[in-house]
């Protein structure tokens, strides 16, 4: 159990190392969770943890206090260089990917970033995009979150452009093929097999698909819509 002394050392330490803090946030500015870049997420987890481990340990609380003040100086450097031209942030703070462009799937891009196809499709879901058609241009920032450009006509109504509108039915895309392989429930939502599939994407069988990222049907435009691993 712990004693008197090691209570107070824990309370103590757990009042410096929030002070201390609060401090570095202060100089480092606000951000909100959403604006945050990768290096500032690194940052502020390892002088969370270090934090962390100062309130319960045994070891001078100094040791800590350097430790979070070398993490605030090299991410105060890393702020300030950022800020001196387009090459530096580049390179200390990564640069947008675009992972959609002209309404097709770049899909080197999608590797590099480590993302695949359901995770693409999972974050223009979020965005509001459940058809990947209306899409126009779909961009990876570096702090994670992915900006979307939809196509033309899909863009926001003003009430300027509200006479004579025709409201569509809504209503989920099916996906026929994803990252190479056949999904069986967007064939079966439509009646179809594997046979019209193959047909509609113009190939001969499935090893063929393995250069197909994705596969949708176009309900409007009643045909198959491919993005393909290396653009045609």
């Amino acid at each position: 159990m712990f004693g008197l002394d090691q209570i107070y050392w824990v309370l103590i330490n757990s009042v410096v190392s929030f002070i201390f803090l609060a401090i570095v946030s202060k100089l480092l500015g606000k951000k909100q969770i959403a604006q945050l870049e990768f290096i500032d997420y690194v940052v502020g987890i390892s002088l969370g943890s270090i934090a962390a481990e100062m309130a319960t340990s045994d070891s001078p609380f100094y040791h800590y206090l350097i430790a979070m003040t070398i993490f605030f100086v090299l991410a105060y450097i890393v702020a300030k260089l950022g800020r001196k031209g387009p090459l530096l942030k580049k390179i200390l703070k990564g640069k947008p990917s675009t992972l959609i462009y002209n309404g097709k799937i770049e899909y080197k891009q999608l590797c590099k970033c480590n993302i695949d196809i359901n995770d693409l499709l999972s974050m223009l879901r979020e965005k509001g995009f459940f058809d990947i058609n209306n899409v126009a241009y779909a961009i990876f920032e570096p702090s994670g979150k992915i900006s979307v450009l939809p196509k033309g006509e899909q863009s926001p109504t003003v009430i300027c452009n509200l006479k004579d509108v025709k409201i569509q039915p809504a209503g989920l895309t099916n996906e026929l093929v994803i990252d190479g392989k056949i999904s069986g429930s967007g064939l079966s939502e439509l009646n179809k097999d594997t046979t019209w599939l193959y047909k509609q994407l113009n190939i001969k069988n499935k090893a063929d698909l393995k250069n197909i990222a994705l596969a949708v049907y176009d309900s409007k435009n009643k045909k198959v819509v491919a993005h393909y691993k290396i653009s045609k």
